[in-house]
């Protein structure tokens, strides 16, 4: 096991950063398993396929270890609305209880062209400024 695989085993353990930042999360095997397949993709720099129901936690499951692994990474969804809760909700989140450093906090960003595709002309910033510690 590599050393993401390890981190990204311990963030979602019941005992782990999660479990601490939040009393409701649970330990699941099939996020652990779909995010150990990203952790290894990601150290293989590889490519990974996955289809998961209802949930798995398949955000969690594939922002952990592309945070902790510290790498460039775009993460495209289908929905402006999804793409809202990722950016204002469980970034801002994971961000928090996994302690990212601002060095990689500060490089998310948001971008939005016509019809919803990523262009430079228009990045949505956090609401609100990344704290500087």
């Amino acid at each position: 096991m590599t050393a993401l695989q390890e981190a990204v085993e311990a963030a979602l353990s019941r005992s782990g950063a999660l479990a601490r930042a939040d009393e409701h999360h649970v330990e699941r095997a099939v996020q652990q398993r779909m995010a150990q397949g990203v952790a290894q993709a990601i150290d293989d720099r590889g490519t990974l396929v996955v289809e998961a129901g209802t949930g798995v936690g398949k955000t969690f499951a594939y922002l952990v270890p592309t945070l902790l692994s510290g790498a460039r990474a775009l993460i495209s969804t289908a929905t402006k609305s999804l793409q809202d809760q990722l950016f204002l909700r469980d970034l801002p989140r994971l961000r928090d209880s996994l302690q990212i450093p601002v060095t990689i906090a500060s490089r998310l960003a948001c971008t939005r062209g016509r019809k919803g595709s990523g262009v430079p002309a228009r990045i949505c910033w956090p609401r609100s400024p990344v704290p500087v510690s």
